[in-house]
């Protein structure tokens, strides 16, 4: 019979350890990481080659990042869909391409350095109602027109009790590739990854009117985790 690892031994121990504190990376990163450790094997004989390499499978190990996240239980709230900086909260009429009645709703930004995880999340449980691409321009994602000019995806998700929330990938100056994991029909529970964006980037988040914004300006935001707001 094979012995099973002892979980209390000092290898375990630190394997576990080791595990629980380096986030698992998105199989978009993949790639990335994989020509950049080709470069360094290619180049293990010219030093800056080899350690050039070396640095930027590690850059992208980090940039793909996907972190385990634990989503609030309590009902009728709305998490954050992407880890970065809130810049924005306002009212403001939601991408027309959705078809969307042109009334203003709650509006939360938040702004993705390139330290940021990128990967997206649902903002709530529910389907997936909508999901619509718009190409466009590459302005820098900290800038108010970024919302209305650049390229983006935007997805509605509509709770079971008929609540509908709009999550818009943006892209932003270096970003150049959305990607959007759902399509209509799709069921998404809340924080479940359904996307992410390739190197710095914007997440506007629509409300239903009436919701309750529980963030500020300027607060820092964990995609699944941090409550936006709560629903009428």
């Amino acid at each position: 019979m094979a012995r099973r690892p002892d979980l209390n031994s000092g290898p375990a121990r630190l394997a576990a350890l080791i595990r629980s504190a380096v986030p698992p990376m998105h199989p978009d990163g993949l790639p990335f990481v994989g020509v950049s450790l080709a470069v360094a094997l290619a180049g293990r004989r010219n030093r800056w080659l080899r350690r050039a390499g070396l640095a930027s499978a590690a850059a992208n190990a980090a940039f793909f990042r996907h972190p385990q996240r634990t989503p609030p239980t309590r009902p009728g709230v709305v998490v954050a869909p992407a880890d970065g900086l809130v810049c924005l909260v306002d009212e403001e009429i939601p991408p027309a391409e959705l078809g969307l009645a042109a009334t203003p709703l709650p509006r939360i930004s938040i702004f993705l350095s390139v330290l940021d995880a990128h990967v997206q999340r649902a903002p709530i449980g529910g389907e997936v109602v909508s999901a619509v691409h718009r190409p466009g321009l590459f302005l820098s994602a900290d800038l108010a027109a970024a919302s209305t000019e650049n390229e983006r995806n935007s997805i509605v998700i509509r709770t079971p009790d008929g609540a509908e929330v709009v999550a818009v990938q943006i892209a932003g100056l270096i970003a150049r590739r959305i990607v959007c994991d759902v399509r209509p029909g799709d069921k998404v529970g809340i924080g479940d990854t359904y996307g992410l964006i390739r190197y710095g980037s914007r997440l506007d988040t629509y409300l239903p009117a009436g919701s309750n914004v529980l963030v500020t300006v300027g607060q820092r935001t964990l995609a699944g985790e941090t409550v936006l707001a709560e629903l009428s």
